[in-house]
Parts: structure tokens; C-alpha cells; sequence
């Protein structure tokens, strides 16, 4: 039952992203600024619509008060494709960066440069960074933009020892504006290079906002403890409850390291 209602949702989803792209195109391209995150906003409202009727995922989000509408970096945990749009609707204005040549992609490259979303050149090694700060500095001169990174670069296993990159301590300390961590455990429930979504309710932690100024190794120190240490708790809360998802090997490794008793927990590969 679980993998037709996965099959089901996965078909569902990709059909959502071709109609909603059909349907709002035209409005999209003539449309202001905030009309054009607002349909982003629309897409991702229904994705979670549809994850949690279809396979009964359930996103709940703890301390939305700390999400900040003005200029900043919000800094996402990364572990599925589910955490790329899940915050979405909780964020003002949001910017990502991507690879120049996925805005050549007939329809999808047009939405992507209709967001104002901050394309780049990765042919050019080191320079890439000036891009970005480049671009986003002056996105956020004209008008309120929240950066939407992801600080390890590429999606984590569940439990996997963190590997914080330095691009995020470099746009910290060139754009001069606080950062937002947000922890969360998607990849229990909408596994990386897996095809089946498993139910329960994925809690989300929007965390205190960490304030520019810092040196750069204790920025990077403070908001790698402040995800992980969510993240470590999460992991525990998820493991206690009555029915939770598998875990994968990396998981159920960190469980152990944490004191945290195994024996009896759903296991996947």
C-alpha cells in the first residue's frame, strides 16, 4: 500500500508542477514581483496539500517567529527534495542560487528568471562567489530578499556527521545580514535517491536568527551547533514516538552515539 500510494504521489506531483505552470504562466510573465513569489508560494502549498493527503506527511513548523522579512540568509538544513519548497510559503521573498543553464530550459528557465532568482556561471571557479554576493547584495538594495542556502551544499543522510561549506561564512560576512538556521528531518519521510514517502508528521525548528558581526569561525561553529544540536533533538522525539518512520543506517548510528536505545526501531537501507 505504501509504495502505490508513493507511486500515486509522485505522478501527482510532477502533474501539479506542469499544470500549475500552465495555468499561472501568462500572469506569471506580465505579472509584478509579488504576484510571481506568490505563486511560488501557491506551488509549494499544494505539494504539502498533496503530500499529506496522498502519503500523510504532515508539516508542522516550530518558531515561526523567528523568520525575518527583511533582507537575510535563511540557512536549511539539506536532506530531500522536500525541504527545497517546504519552507517556502513561510518566507517573504525568497532568492536561490542555480546554475545558469537552468534558465535556458524552455518554461522552467522562464519561471526561474521571473523569481529573480540569482543564476551563475560555475565555469568560473572562485569568481562564483562575487556573483552571488554581487547579485544578491544588489537584489536586496531594491527591495527586501531573503537568500535561501542550503550551508553543506549537497543533500545529507539522516544522521550523517555535518559538512558545513565555507560559501555560507562568506556570504555571512559580505552581505552583512543576520542568518536564519532552520533544522528539520525530511529525509525520513521523503528519502534521498528513494522512491517511497513514508507518513508522520515532520517537525520543522526555524531557530533564533543569528546576527551579522560575528568572526567568521564562530559564525560558521554557532550555526553548525544550532542545526545540529535541533536536528540530534528531533532525531530523539522522532525515535520515542509510538509508529515512527524507518530510519536509515546513518540514523540509527547517531542514535547510538546519543545514549539512545535502538533495539525495536524500523530500519530501512
Amino acid at each position: 500500500m505504501l509504495a502505490i500510494r508513493s507511486l500515486i504521489f509522485n505522478a501527482v506531483f510532477y502533474l501539479n508542477l506542469l499544470f500549475q505552470m500552465l495555468v499561472f504562466g501568462i500572469f506569471t510573465f506580465l505579472g509584478p514581483f509579488w504576484y510571481v513569489w506568490g505563486v511560488g508560494k501557491t506551488w509549494s502549498a499544494s505539494n504539502l496539500w498533496l503530500a499529506e493527503k496522498i502519503v500523510g506527511i504532515r508539516l508542522r513548523i516550530e518558531g515561526r517567529e523567528n523568520m525575518v522579512d527583511t533582507n537575510c540568509i535563511v540557512a536549511i538544513k539539506h536532506q530531500s527534495f522536500l525541504d527545497t519548497f517546504a519552507f517556502v510559503p513561510q518566507i517573504k521573498a525568497g532568492m536561490i542560487v542555480l546554475k545558469r543553464e537552468l534558465t535556458w530550459i524552455p518554461l522552467f528557465g522562464w519561471y526561474m528568471l521571473r523569481f529573480r532568482f540569482i543564476a551563475i556561471d560555475r565555469g568560473k571557479g572562485r569568481a562564483v562567489m562575487d556573483q552571488i554576493v554581487e547579485k544578491a547584495g544588489r537584489r536586496m538594495a531594491n527591495q527586501d530578499r531573503q537568500l535561501i542556502i542550503f550551508p553543506e551544499g549537497t543533500r545529507k543522510a539522516v544522521g550523517a556527521p555535518p559538512d558545513y561549506k565555507y560559501g555560507i561564512v562568506e556570504l555571512y560576512a559580505r552581505l552583512n545580514v543576520p542568518v536564519v538556521p532552520i533544522a528539520h528531518l525530511a529525509g525520513l519521510y521523503w528519502p534521498r535517491r528513494q522512491f517511497r514517502r513514508y507518513p508522520g508528521v515532520m517537525t520543522a525548528r526555524i531557530l533564533e536568527p543569528i546576527q551579522p558581526g560575528l568572526p567568521r569561525a564562530d559564525f560558521r561553529k554557532l550555526l553548525c551547533e544550532r542545526i545540529e544540536t535541533a536536528c540530534d533533538e528531533l532525531l530523539i522525539e522522532i525515535a520515542r514516538e509510538d509508529s515512527p518512520p524507518p530510519f536509515p543506517p546513518t540514523a540509527i548510528a547517531r542514535l547510538e552515539e546519543l545514549g539512545i536505545e535502538t533495539a525495536g526501531l524500523p530500519r530501512r537501507d
